[in-house]
């Protein structure tokens, strides 16, 4: 049998009709409006993620009932169809045939009139360059050879193998700090292979959007106060999924072994003898702070650093300048830890740097001192995920002279002000530090 006849859809200003309300048309449904096309969801129910979009998103409209016949489809120039009853998706599927429109069949790529291939963009210095592939209906072997393709395109080797299923298995992922091309070799090979992804909110959401229709894809985001799926219950899905033979890719943002309970997780698994695997991935306490410009550590500034969470007591530490402070998840005691932090030795004139959704194009950079930080983080409405690093390493971040420093460091007086007395011996000796600095 001859495979489909591949060719790019024109979809802008174009009306789309997508029957279903679950997270295959949401992943669809994205991909879509970022086309341009205008968008109805036919579907009694929306899952949050369809909901999210249709309420931020003017060309997408929301006709909230079942699938009730060939007029939902009226001016459709493409149709998609993702209910997950059989019987309704071919019965869109010949409803669509009948007026000539194009169709597809997430359930069931055959019984549809078009299938959509995998697909990835790739940035290259001369523009972005889109890969589309179909493998004879197999999915998951089109998005293997597909993120080998768009890995060969940025430097890679391409291996157009399948991919043969194992037992099942638990991998471990770290995602990064948000940018998708910060993930590992490893992780997107794992990526190709998994039949489930357990996702945390933080995670590239690109990445997602890119997995086959057949891979599920588990939502078990936390947010501030808000834990909807507990750890036990996360860890009960890895081992059930795995028992059942699947590949499932844990994939959590950062590292998993940095705050991210991979510990946990992996411990759960292997008492369970189910076979782990843990993929590092690059810590948000190291590159976020980096994408502002600074450095965890510099010669010169600081020798060493700490990372801790927000959400605990801070342990005892060296009340140093030079000794770096990395506190993940704790912009909501970000007051308190200020003034903890004052209280346990460090001078109230400690710079401090707040990088909020790093490696995003939504990053914003808030800079101040441990007097000021929190006025400063209330006065623009810092909110997570953000990293907070304290120490003098902070002036080293972009901006820093514009918004704080140039000031700090030309006028001593109004640090005392701040510091609310005669600048302390550590304290001068840290201005003189980056007064040799700036020189330098």
């Amino acid at each position: 049998m001859s495979g489909p006849f591949l060719l790019g859809l024109s979809l802008s200003g174009r009306r789309v009709v997508a029957v279903g309300g679950g997270p295959v048309t949401a992943r669809r449904v994205a991909d879509l409006l970022a086309e341009g096309a205008v968008v109805e969801v036919v579907a009694p129910q929306l899952c949050p993620a369809l909901a999210a979009l249709l309420s931020h998103d003017t060309t997408l409209s929301w006709t909230p009932r079942r699938y009730a016949g060939a007029p939902h489809l009226d001016g459709a120039f493409l149709v998609h169809t993702a209910t997950g009853d059989a019987e309704v998706d071919r019965q869109v599927a010949a409803d669509a045939e009948a007026r000539h429109t194009f169709c597809v069949s997430a359930g069931d790529g055959a019984a549809g009139s078009a299938q959509v291939p995998a697909r990835a963009a790739v940035p290259t210095p001369a523009g972005e360059v889109r890969v589309a592939v179909h493998a004879g209906g197999d999915p998951r072997r089109a998005a293997s050879i597909r993120t080998d393709l768009a890995g060969h395109l940025t430097g890679g080797v391409v291996d157009l193998r399948a991919r043969r299923p194992h037992g099942g298995w638990v991998a471990l992922v770290g995602a990064g700090p948000g940018d998708e091309q910060l993930l590992t070799r490893r992780a997107t090979t794992l990526l190709a292979a998994a039949d489930v992804v357990v996702a945390d909110r933080l995670v590239p959401q690109a990445v997602l959007a890119r997995l086959p229709e057949a891979v599920r894809v588990v939502d078990v985001g936390k947010q501030p106060h808000h834990h909807p799926v507990p750890q036990q219950e996360i860890n009960r899905i890895l081992v059930e999924e795995a028992l059942r033979g699947h590949g499932v890719v844990r994939l959590k943002g950062g590292d998993p072994y940095v705050l991210g309970r991979g510990g946990e997780e992996r411990a759960a698994c292997e008492t369970a003898g189910v076979a782990v695997e843990v993929v590092p991935g690059i810590t948000s306490a190291v590159s976020v702070p980096a994408a502002a410009g600074i450095p965890v550590t510099h010669r010169g500034l600081a020798r060493g650093f700490t990372v801790v969470t927000g959400h605990e007591e801070l342990p005892g530490l060296p009340t140093g300048t030079d000794h770096t402070l990395v506190v993940l998840m704790g912009v909501a005691g970000l007051r308190e830890t200020a003034a903890r932090l004052v209280a346990a030795g460090r001078p109230a004139g400690c710079p401090v740097g707040i990088v909020e959704r790093g490696w995003t194009t939504e990053q914003r950079v808030t800079l101040g001192t441990l007097a000021d930080i929190a006025d400063r983080a209330e006065q623009v409405g810092v909110t997570s995920p953000a990293v907070v690093v304290v120490g003098d390493v902070v002036t080293l971040a972009h901006g820093w002279a514009d918004q704080v420093g140039g000031a700090e460091a030309s006028d001593a007086a109004a640090l005392d002000e701040r510091a609310g007395g005669p600048l302390d011996a550590p304290t001068a000796a840290r201005l003189a530090r980056l007064a040799a600095h700036a020189v330098a």
